[in-house]
This record gives structure tokens, C-alpha cells and sequence, in this order.
């Protein structure tokens, strides 16, 4: 029985490197051409074939019309007047039961590049397309979950943000619970780190944080700097604002914050988007320092950023430093994020799936 021939890759990025070496040595090329490709376009950004100079004209020439560097396709971009711009990225469905989505992602250029003038951007990547998770406030979730990205949809998001820009870091806080994707996640983040030079540290990942899920992969050497988004002390509060973790004690979700402490000897991040009215108060300041107490982590204040068919608002002036210094008096270390992009539907909460 013969064997089956080797699958053709739609793109550049959605092939591994032994599919890429194939696809490259039956077009007449050599095995190592297939590293010069990847290292060309993950490590040097070089986005056009006839750039590749190291690879044979023939050879370019066969890429260029077979072989796509992204599956995707930019379909939208928007820059606010601080900079922020704001990428939608349509990726095909697969099969007659799948239909493309977009999903959005963002670059963040420094707030203040005159202070250090080789500082990049943060990226901001989404890991799924739609969110099931469904926080009332945030719009990431209004058309629920369409589907997970796949690794090289991931990786494409990072390769497209690099062309805007220098990266000094990511966040995985765009569309999606990354924890619920992790397979294809992980993927990703192993090709970023490993071939595009993005160190781990400098990669954040966050969650709403299931806690047997952060315990199965804390790693012995983390890849990634961990954030969890609490937005509450109070279990019932909780339970409304996160429905997907609705009946999962707090202290267990903190108790696992405290597991990837010990096991990778990097802090959590707890972030705390400040709903105006609704968990804003000195109370809840004083409950979360409570719980936080003696913990070895940070907590990264968030006002809220609104979105119209929602009905938040953000807090009233003067009150995420109020709510800070409650904490900072408590001996915890606590800042206050005010997001980028606002103005351009491109702030934290503000990312959505659009079919």
C-alpha cells in the first residue's frame, strides 16, 4: 500500500519545518532552504519573497505563487491619535461547516519613547475567536465563541504586529480565555519565543484562572509571566462577573496563584477592571487587600473602558488612586492601567469577534 502523499500547507506559517522542507525539496529546492525561509520571515520579519535573496530566484518565484506567507487576511486597520493601532485579521474556516472569522489585535507603541528610545511596543494578541467566558463587561464576549485559533493564526497576529513595529513584549489578553486553548497557545508561544526572539518574560498570558488547568502547566521553567483576572474579593460578585468560573471559590483560584508561585518563582498579576459603582468602593478595596494579604503577586488596577451595548460605566474621578493607595497602604504592590487606544474601540474589553 502506497503511502499517502504529504499534505500540502495553505501557508507559509501553518507549516512545521519538516511539511515546509518537503514542500520546498519536491520544487526543486535544497532541505536547508526551509530554515533560510522560516528564519527570514520569524526572526528578520521579512515579509516579501523577492526580499528572500539567500533562496534561489526559481525558488522565490514557485513560493510567491504556491505558497502564501499568511492564511490570513488583513481586513481592516485603524490607528488612534495616541498611536495605538488596531488590526482585523479575517482567517478562512475549514470544511462546509466553518466560516471565516476575524478576530482583532493591537499595537501599542511606548507612551513616552523620547525616555527610552529602543523600547518596542506591547502587542496585544487574541487566542480565540469570541470568548466563552462572558463577562458582562467586556465585549469580547457578546457573540460568544466561534471557534479556537489555531497555532499559526496566533503566530500570524505576532508577525503582522512586528511589521508595525518593534516588540518589547505581548500580552494574551485580546480575544479569548487562553487557558482554553492551551495546546495551540502554547504552540505559538514556543515559535514567538523560540524564533522570533520574544523571551518569556516578556510574554504575559492571562486568565480567568481555573485552577486545576494552572496547575497541570506550571512548568518547571515557565515560558510565560502569568496574569489572573479577579475583578473582585467578594465570591458572589465574582460569580456574576465571571459566569464561566460561577461557583469556583476564590480562594482556590488564589490558592493556584500561589502553586505557580512556588513551582516557577515568577509573581501573578492579579488584574482588577474597576467597574464604576460596582466594585469600586473602599470596601472592596479593603476586602481584596485582605485576601491578598502576605501573598507574593501584584494586583494591576484596570478602569474600566466603555463599550456602548453595555451597561458599565467607568469609576468617577480620583477613585482608581483612592482604591491603589488602599492597597499600597496594606503593603501590596498595585498600579493602575489606563488602557491605550480608547478612543479607537482598541482599549482592554473593548476587542470583539466579528462575523
Amino acid at each position: 500500500m502506497e503511502a499517502a502523499p504529504p499534505e500540502v500547507p495553505r501557508s507559509l506559517l501553518e507549516a512545521d519545518l519538516p511539511t515546509l522542507r518537503s514542500f520546498i525539496v519536491a520544487r526543486g529546492g535544497k532541505p536547508f532552504h526551509a530554515k533560510v525561509l522560516r528564519r527570514a520571515v520569524l526572526e528578520r520579519g521579512v515579509l516579501a519573497y523577492e526580499r528572500i535573496t539567500d533562496l534561489p530566484a526559481g525558488l522565490r518565484a514557485i513560493l510567491e505563487e504556491e505558497l502564501p506567507i499568511f492564511s490570513g487576511r488583513l481586513v481592516d486597520e485603524r490607528t488612534a491619535a495616541d498611536g495605538t493601532h488596531k488590526l482585523l485579521i479575517e482567517f478562512p474556516g475549514r470544511g462546509e461547516s466553518e466560516t471565516p472569522i476575524s478576530v482583532e489585535t493591537v499595537h501599542i507603541p511606548p507612551a513616552r519613547p523620547e525616555r527610552d528610545p529602543n523600547k518596542g511596543a506591547t502587542l496585544c494578541v487574541s487566542s480565540q475567536a469570541g470568548c466563552p467566558v462572558a463577562c458582562p463587561f467586556c465585549a469580547s464576549g457578546l457573540l460568544g465563541l466561534a471557534r479556537n485559533l489555531r497555532a499559526h493564526e496566533i503566530v500570524e497576529q505576532y508577525v503582522r504586529g512586528r511589521a508595525l513595529g518593534p516588540l518589547s513584549r505581548s500580552v494574551v489578553m485580546g480575544i479569548g480565555e487562553p487557558l482554553l486553548n492551551y495546546a495551540q497557545l502554547s504552540a505559538a508561544l514556543d515559535t514567538v519565543r523560540d524564533e522570533m526572539g520574544l523571551g518569556g518574560r516578556k510574554l504575559t498570558v492571562s486568565t480567568v484562572g481555573f485552577p486545576d488547568r494552572l496547575r497541570r502547566l506550571a512548568p518547571d521553567k515557565p515560558r510565560f509571566q502569568l496574569a489572573i483576572s479577579l475583578h473582585t474579593p467578594d465570591q458572589e460578585q465574582r460569580d456574576r462577573l465571571v459566569p464561566a468560573m460561577a461557583g469556583v471559590p476564590i480562594e482556590e483560584v488564589l490558592a493556584a496563584g500561589d502553586d505557580w508561585f512556588e513551582k516557577t518563582g515568577r509573581e501573578v498579576t492579579y488584574e482588577y477592571v474597576l467597574l464604576g459603582g460596582e466594585n469600586d468602593s473602599e470596601g472592596h478595596a479593603l476586602r481584596l487587600r485582605e485576601r491578598l494579604s502576605g501573598r507574593r503577586c501584584s494586583v494591576n488596577l484596570i478602569p474600566y473602558n466603555p463599550t456602548p451595548e453595555l451597561p458599565f460605566y467607568r469609576p468617577e474621578s480620583g477613585s482608581p488612586e483612592y482604591f491603589r493607595d488602599v492597597l499600597v497602604d496594606g503593603g501590596l504592590t498595585a498600579t493602575i492601567r489606563w488602557s491605550r487606544g480608547l478612543e479607537g474601540a482598541a482599549a482592554c474589553g473593548q476587542l470583539r469577534l466579528v462575523r
